[in-house]
């Protein structure tokens, strides 16, 4: 896949995502749209996976693709804020982000 194509497909993607954290969080970063493989490049993936992760002393929840590409994430914030958040994302049914990968 090009370079632009890649680009095009991931943006919409991530844009999804971004929107979708945005409803949790009342902010979210837009990150990553594309992947380089050894075939070229990719866009991310459809899936949204979440996972929470320390920054220092806060928390940022981000959603990311099977692979563990980051398309959106909070801002910083404290423990209990970013738990409460994260566990209702999954009570509303988004998957935990585990490590994995589709590709083995």
């Amino acid at each position: 896949m090009h370079y632009y194509e890649a680009i095009q497909i991931g943006q919409e993607r991530a844009k999804r995502s971004q929107y979708r954290l945005f409803e949790y969080t009342g902010f979210a970063f837009l990150l990553k749209t594309v992947k380089r493989t050894a075939d070229g490049f990719r866009p991310v993936g459809e899936e949204d996976l979440v996972k929470m992760e320390q920054v220092g002393d806060l928390y940022i929840i981000c959603i990311c693709d099977y692979d563990g590409y980051i398309k959106a994430q909070s801002k910083p914030m404290e423990y209990e804020k970013a738990k409460g958040i994260y566990e209702k994302m999954v009570k509303d049914g988004l998957k935990e982000y585990a490590g994995y990968s589709k590709e083995g």
